[in-house]
């Protein structure tokens, strides 16, 4: 190694950062809005919006819930009800609907000789009244971001899924390595520089970076053990080898009653009431509340009533679980009041990742943490881009022209940090732009999130200029901060509204989207006062005659 450790390390800090940073530019922003996803979702569904705000017993909603499904869905293998809660009003239901008929394979994208497939059906429920709300516009809302930001959408799952772990790893040592690298890292996160060039991104992807340094570590690693039996197998596959596969293992290390498994008798007993069992669970756990019912096999002799423990503030993202028997009410188990050290582990590891643990408050710290994480990674890739621009300052001073390589990365700088702004607020608008009775109407939302973000990014690719930044970082400013005025012309809660009698996470997300919007904004008019700047320096230096001239002015006086 001809140069030092250190050095080393600053050249592995900068190929590790630059060659996925795009990639990983993409998962901050869309992992960032993800702690936030219901509370889009909720956005996204201005119908939900009068549901009424007052608290419902969640007996209440449990036994209006069953009264629906036994009405529309008596027969259905499998029921699913997630109670409301404060991030989500109404409640949630879900049911696996009957097969479909043999002759009806080909409308449900079954083959010829292939069972059809089944389908589930959902409604959202007021929890007062018990009834359907009126039509909720079908989006997917907040969930979109967080498959986005490890599904990749278009992309096979499991090829997206191991794209995004690739990433992960390079963060990692991107991380670890600019530790290194940055001796004084501490003492210049109380430095910044402005109007200093390749110094002043230095300092601000320093303050960017240390500001939220343990966020960065946590998320990255608990983001790969999210995913860890996907990347490791072997340990499992190995183990349990001649035990039944890795599925032994999961039942064995997330035991869960062998719920799969149940299968109808065929006999039609009526369902027993839910009330008691949740009153029994409730006390079992110390009073906190069912947030989840599952019933297999309703109306029937082998029926099972599943209650999962509602989210609260423990860590782990795994909540235990009690099973009685359908038909007479009896306790069968309760599952993970102990989990193993292992799993307990996995479960807060997945907990912190994705945060939902927390308050509204810690959740926006989380969401601050993302922002930085965000901001880390632009400024990374800029400042890359800004010190390699300095090599061709002569040719460019002589009307030569920058390389191909450096045209590259400073296109999709813009397309990514620039673009993608401007395409999530598109999501946005197009949810309340399309006719709500469109077809396939989610992802027709999708659909012009992808199309923008491919506009956006044709242009910065064509034109990496400074013209162009600003733009497209001014129209995610008017886009974002517009969304607010949308929502009063298109919902019942405008932020007037909202403000003084809620919903508030309407009033949150409309809050927030006006502050991202002048964050875009002060950054277009930063860009403009740097073209200005630049463009007074190439007209000085077009008027200003050359050094063979001023020496032949000055002898000749």
């Amino acid at each position: 190694m001809k140069e030092g450790f250190r050095q080393s390390m600053a050249w592995l800090h900068t190929w590790s950062g630059l060659l996925v940073g795009w990639v990983l530019f993409m998962v901050f922003a869309a992992g960032t809005a993800s702690y936030f996803k219901d509370e889009i979702t909720f956005w996204m569904k201005p119908e939900l919006h009068a549901v009424a705000q007052n608290a419902v017993p969640p007996v209440k909603a449990v036994e209006s819930a069953v009264a629906y499904l036994q009405q529309r869905a008596a027969d259905s293998p499998r029921w699913f009800i997630n109670l409301p809660n404060e991030r989500q009003p109404s409640t949630d239901v879900l049911y696996l609907a009957p097969p479909a008929p043999a002759g009806a394979a080909a409308a449900t994208g079954a083959k010829p000789g292939e069972k059809p497939r089944r389908r589930f059906d959902r409604a959202l429920l007021d929890p007062a009244t018990g009834e359907a709300v009126s039509a909720p516009r079908v989006t997917r809302g907040g969930e979109f971001f967080y498959r986005l930001h490890f599904d990749l959408h278009y992309m096979p799952a499991l090829w997206a899924r191991w794209i995004v772990g690739f990433c992960a790893m390079f963060m990692l040592v991107a991380i670890f390595s600019g530790i290194v690298t940055h001796k004084r890292i501490f003492k210049d996160f109380f430095t910044f520089r402005p109007k200093k060039g390749q110094r002043s991104w230095l300092d601000a992807h320093n303050v960017t970076a240390v500001l939220a340094l343990p966020y960065h570590l946590m998320i990255t690693y608990t983001g790969l053990v999210t995913l860890m039996f996907m990347y490791m197998p072997w340990g499992p596959q190995v183990a349990y080898k001649d035990r039944g596969g890795e599925q032994a293992f999961f039942s064995e290390a997330f035991p869960g009653g062998g719920r799969d498994q149940i299968k109808a008798s065929g006999n039609r007993v009526p369902l027993a009431p839910i009330a008691p069992m949740m009153a029994q669970a409730s006390a079992h756990w110390g009073g906190a509340a069912v947030g989840r019912v599952t019933v297999h096999q309703p109306n029937d002799a082998n029926a099972v009533v599943s209650l999962t423990r509602a989210e609260g503030p423990q860590l782990s993202y795994d909540q235990p679980s009690m099973q009685f028997n359908g038909a007479t009410g009896a306790l069968i188990g309760a599952f993970g009041d102990v989990p193993k050290p292992a799993a307990e582990t996995r479960g807060v590891l997945y907990g912190l990742h994705i945060g939902r643990f927390g308050d509204p408050l810690l959740r926006a710290l989380f969401f601050l943490s993302g922002l930085a994480g965000c901001l880390m990674v632009a400024t990374g890739l800029l400042m890359w881009a800004v010190k390699e621009r300095q090599k061709f300052a002569k040719t460019l001073k002589q009307g030569g022209r920058i390389s191909f390589g450096l045209r590259l990365v400073d296109g999709l700088n813009l397309g990514a940090i620039a673009g993608l702004p401007v395409a999530m607020a598109a999501f946005f608008w197009a949810n309340r732009l399309l006719p709500v009775d469109v077809a396939e109407r989610g992802e027709a939302e999708i659909r012009w999130f992808f199309i923008v973000w491919g506009a956006t990014a044709v242009l910065g690719l064509l034109r990496p200029t400074l013209r162009m930044w600003q733009a497209q970082l001014a129209l995610g400013a008017l886009l974002f901060a517009g969304l607010p005025v949308l929502n009063a012309f298109t919902g019942p809660a405008p932020l007037t509204v909202s403000l003084r009698s809620g919903p508030t996470s309407v009033a949150g997300f409309d809050l927030v989207v006006i502050a991202l919007g002048l964050g875009l904004a002060g950054a277009a008019w930063i860009v403009e006062r740097k073209r200005r700047k630049s463009f007074a320096k190439q007209a000085a230096a077009k008027t200003q005659p050359p050094p063979s001239t001023l020496a032949t002015s000055g002898q000749g006086s």
